[in-house]
């Protein structure tokens, strides 16, 4: 999913590895050059694969793997895209990590459908292929999906908002991922299906990437469209925090209701503070560990994972609405990621 935030250190060591010129298969961690976990001979090699390096939400998914990768003594080698949608780096490093002999790739698809054919070379070669976050289209291009509920999300955050809204009249603006990805659909599609609306029932739609920037972009152009827009529903926190900044201009930002997905730790810090009222917040370090679990359970017994684990999904709030299961944001500071 498309985040932003500050670089953590961890980051920043990803990136010394890397460069930032193309997207090659790396082997940054330990000090040696081959992974972050034992390098003998006979461990096992695990590929993780994420859309970028620079999106606070990866940068948790490959601590996650990284961990998981020295626990169960396996050797992780990591590559990501130099921006979210870079399809081609990414058939680049399922290319490089297949001839690296890996045993699995973990991988966060930009384009679910460009990049089938490539994962279904790797998989008649042998190589366990496991979706995190991000479904394939087809879903079973992939033997497993490890992965939010992003349908769920979504209609925790629309359940949310409709409790929240008391029967007062909704004109609801969405500022949503961009066209045909299927995690921004599965949550638009999830927040009209909690709140009980339509598109129809949208007075304004956009599109920010998941960007902040672009958010507020995208909350203005709406303001202007529809000056009475009073819930926002977004695709992710950086997008609702750039909403945020546009309500507040138009001295709006306490008599609009945002929502949101992703549960970071600048998100969650929003929903404390009273910018954003609820999130729906995901587990990417979990996906990440459970598919290097399965890499190496493959690797040594042949038992592939197979079909769509759900990986957890919370409602996160300090506002709870009767009829609405939630928690505070004592919890999602605990288990935010970023």
């Amino acid at each position: 999913m498309s985040r932003i935030s500050r670089l953590p250190s961890s980051l920043l060591r990803v990136a010394a590895c890397t460069g930032v010129a193309a997207l090659a298969l790396t082997a940054c961690g330990s000090g040696s050059g081959s992974g972050t976990a034992s390098s003998g001979s006979d461990s096992v090699k695990v590929g993780l694969i994420t859309k970028t390096d620079t999106n606070p939400f990866f940068v948790k998914m490959k601590e996650g793997a990284e961990k998981a990768a020295k626990e169960n003594g396996a050797q992780l080698s990591t590559a990501a895209g130099k921006f979210d949608g870079d399809n081609a780096g990414q058939v680049t490093a399922i290319e490089n990590m297949v001839a690296a002999g890996v045993k699995g790739i973990l991988i966060t698809p930009s384009d679910s459908k460009a990049i089938v054919p490539a994962i279904e070379k790797a998989r008649a070669k042998g190589v366990l292929v496991i979706a995190l976050d991000t479904p394939t289209e087809p879903e079973s291009a992939v033997d497993a999906l490890f992965a939010t509920d992003n349908l769920k999300a979504g209609e925790l955050i629309g359940e949310y908002a409709k409790a929240a809204m008391k029967g007062k009249s909704a004109k609801i603006a969405a500022l949503d991922l961009a066209p045909g990805v299927s995690v921004g659909v599965q949550r638009h599609n999830g927040f009209l299906k909690g709140f009980g609306a339509t598109d129809k029932d949208v007075v304004c739609a956009q599109d920010t990437g998941g960007d902040q920037a672009k958010g507020q972009t995208a909350m203005e152009n709406c303001l202007q469209k529809e000056p009475g827009i009073n819930v926002v529903y977004t695709i992710n926190e950086p997008a609702a925090l750039g909403a945020y900044t546009a309500l507040k201009a138009k001295g709006r930002e306490k008599d609009v209701l945002i929502v949101s997905v992703d549960g970071g730790c600048t998100g969650t810090k929003a929903v404390k503070d009273g910018r954003i009222a609820a999130t729906s917040q995901q587990y990417p370090l979990k996906m990440a560990a459970e598919g290097v679990k399965a890499v190496v359970t493959f690797a040594k017994d042949g038992k592939k994972a197979s079909g769509y684990t759900d990986t957890g999904v919370t409602l996160i709030t300090d506002k709870a609405q009767d009829g609405v299961t939630s928690k505070d944001t004592a919890y999602g500071l605990e288990n935010c990621w970023g």
